[in-house]
C-alpha cells in the first residue's frame, strides 16, 4: 500500500502563472530599491579615483583604505560621532516612549474637558510641516541659550510633539478590553498603577514601533542636528558625514561612503531586533 506523499514546504511549492509574475516583479522592484545600497558598498571598497570612473557594482580593485582613512579623517575618530548620535537617539527614544504613551493613555482612557477637541488639534499637527515650526523653535531655544547642545533635539520629544506616535498608541490602547481596567480598579488600583501595571505591558508592539521609528528618524535627522549643533565636538553622524564633502575643494567620496556603511549598521540592527513587534504595532493603527 503506497503511502501518501507529504506536501512540499511553502518555499518549494511551484507558483502558478499569476503568482509567479507577481513574485518576479516584487523581486525585481526590490533589487532596484537596493541598488543604491549595493553601489555604495561597492564604492566604499574601490580606490577613490575609480568610484565614478567604474560605475559598475563589481570593483576591479578592492581596498579597505577608505575605511581606515574615513575613521580618522575628521577632528575625532568616527566612533566619537557614533557615540554622540547614540546619546541623542537613546534620549529621544526614551523621551518619546514615556511622553507619547502618557498622552495616548489620557486620550484613550481618561475623560477630561474638550477631549475630542484637543485630540483633533493633536491630529492636525501631523499635517504641519516640520519646516514651519523650526524657525520659531530655533528662536526659542536661542533665547534659552541651548543652541549647540543636544537639548533642542531631545526636549520636543519630552513634550510629546510627535503626534503620529501618540495616535498610534491611542489606537492600540483602544483595542485593549476596558474590563482589564475595571478589574484593576476593583482591586484598588489608580490611574498610574493601571497605566504602569496593566496597559503598558500589553502595549509592547506599539512601544516597539515607536522606538524603532524614533530611532531611525533621529539617527538620520540631518536638518535639525545641522541647525542646532555648530561645534565639531558635538557633531552627530549625519553632520559628520557632511564634512567629508567640500564645495570649494576636493571631496572625500570613498571615506564618506565607507563611514555611511558603518552608520547604517545600528539602524539595521535595531530594526531587525524589533521587526516582529513593528509589524504587529503598525497593523493595529487603523483598528477601531
Amino acid at each position: 500500500m503506497a503511502t501518501p506523499s507529504r506536501p512540499l514546504p511553502v518555499l518549494f511549492r511551484p507558483l502558478k502563472g499569476g503568482r509567479l509574475v507577481k513574485h518576479i516583479l516584487l523581486i525585481g522592484f526590490g533589487l532596484v530599491m537596493l541598488y543604491p545600497l549595493f553601489w555604495m558598498i561597492s564604492s566604499s571598497l574601490k580606490p577613490e579615483e575609480l568610484i565614478f570612473r567604474e560605475p559598475g557594482l563589481w570593483p576591479s580593485q578592492v581596498t579597505f583604505e577608505n575605511y581606515t582613512q574615513g575613521w580618522y579623517a575628521l577632528k575625532h575618530p568616527f566612533g566619537y560621532y557614533l557615540w554622540n548620535s547614540a546619546v541623542v537617539t537613546a534620549l529621544s527614544v526614551v523621551a518619546n516612549l514615556v511622553a507619547c504613551s502618557l498622552a495616548a493613555y489620557a486620550f484613550a482612557r481618561l475623560n477630561f474637558p474638550l477631549k475630542k477637541f484637543w485630540f483633533a488639534i493633536m491630529l492636525g499637527t501631523i499635517m504641519l510641516p516640520h519646516h514651519v515650526v523650526i524657525v520659531p523653535q530655533y528662536i526659542m531655544f536661542s533665547e534659552l541659550d541651548l543652541i549647540n547642545t543636544i537639548w533642542p533635539l531631545v526636549m520636543p520629544k519630552v513634550l510629546a510633539t510627535d503626534a503620529f506616535f501618540v495616535f498610534l498608541m491611542v489606537q492600540f490602547i483602544r483595542t485593549l478590553p476596558r474590563e482589564l481596567d475595571e478589574a484593576a480598579e476593583i482591586d484598588g488600583a489608580g490611574y498610574w498603577r493601571i497605566f504602569i501595571r496593566v496597559v503598558m505591558p500589553l502595549c509592547m508592539p506599539a512601544l516597539a514601533t515607536t522606538a524603532i521609528f524614533t530611532f531611525i528618524w533621529t539617527w538620520n535627522d540631518f536638518l535639525s542636528q545641522l541647525l542646532y549643533l555648530n561645534n565639531p565636538d558635538n557633531f552627530t553622524v549625519p553632520v559628520a558625514l557632511r564634512t567629508f564633502l567640500d564645495a570649494s575643494s576636493d571631496s572625500s567620496w570613498g571615506p564618506m561612503f565607507a563611514m555611511s556603511i558603518i552608520a547604517l549598521g545600528p539602524i539595521f540592527g535595531f530594526f531587525l531586533a524589533g521587526q516582529k513587534y513593528l509589524i504587529r504595532g503598525v497593523a493595529t493603527t487603523g483598528l477601531k
